[in-house]
């Protein structure tokens, strides 16, 4: 039997998670049906715009998250300052961008962009559930191909791929930052990223990489695990 009133059961579900609730286990877990917890995720959105609240309700990754409004983003920021959860390297960054913007992409392809043996890397992104094996390549030597994770797409607040910025728009979007919220790292990090990756593009005439023969299932799993301090 559903809550006498869904909307504030709904809210404590949403609050107590970490990760984003997907619309089926709230149902589940609410006893409700899909329909009538989507209607109620969508009044609950709009309850909180309209009373300009500090949290906002999205959706993340499939799933439902409150998440810090950006009007408040550089307070929460300052609480926060030193105790992310998870801090990307420079070469993970590097690695990272390069496999959301090319995937499903080879270690060799990832490394003709970055210039450097990326195994390491690419094992501690696979560790860390950033990345997953996504099959093999049917090109000579059957290379693994490598995508991103839903982790992924959680871990910098997306929806889905397709609202990742253009390589182009990355630099426009450091540019319009404000200087006290720019992590000098990540902003050269990006700034190169997106100079490589253009430079790639040219280079294959147009559009993203793309692989003359389709991905096959690979007989490997997809390496799993949850996010950790001190990624390298």
């Amino acid at each position: 039997m559903p809550p006498l009133n869904l909307l504030p059961a709904l809210e404590a579900l949403l609050f107590s998670s970490d990760q984003p609730v997907t619309l089926a286990l709230l149902s589940e877990s609410l006893d409700a049906a899909p329909d009538i917890v989507q209607a109620a995720l969508l009044e609950l959105g709009e309850a909180y715009v309209a009373r300009d609240a500090g949290v906002e309700l999205r959706e993340i990754a499939g799933g439902w998250m409150l998440v810090t409004t950006p009007a408040q983003a550089e307070w929460v920021g300052r609480m926060l300052r030193g105790k992310r959860k998870m801090r990307l390297s420079r070469p993970a960054l590097e690695t990272m961008a390069i496999v959301a913007y090319k995937q499903p992409v080879t270690k060799t392809e990832i490394e003709s962009i970055r210039g450097v043996d990326s195994a390491a890397v690419l094992t501690t992104l696979l560790e860390r559930n950033l990345v997953t094996i996504r099959g093999r390549s049917k090109v000579v030597g059957r290379p693994l191909l490598y995508g991103t994770t839903p982790e992924f797409l959680d871990y910098f607040g997306l929806k889905d791929l397709s609202e990742l910025p253009r390589p182009e728009e990355l630099r426009a979007l450091i540019a319009a930052r404000e200087p006290e919220q720019l992590d000098m790292m990540e902003v050269e990090v990006v700034s190169q990223v997106a100079t490589d990756l253009a430079l790639a593009e040219a280079a294959t005439h147009d559009g993203p990489a793309t692989h003359d023969e389709p991905a096959v299932a690979t007989d490997e799993p997809a390496h799993a695990g949850g996010p950790e301090t001190g990624v390298s």
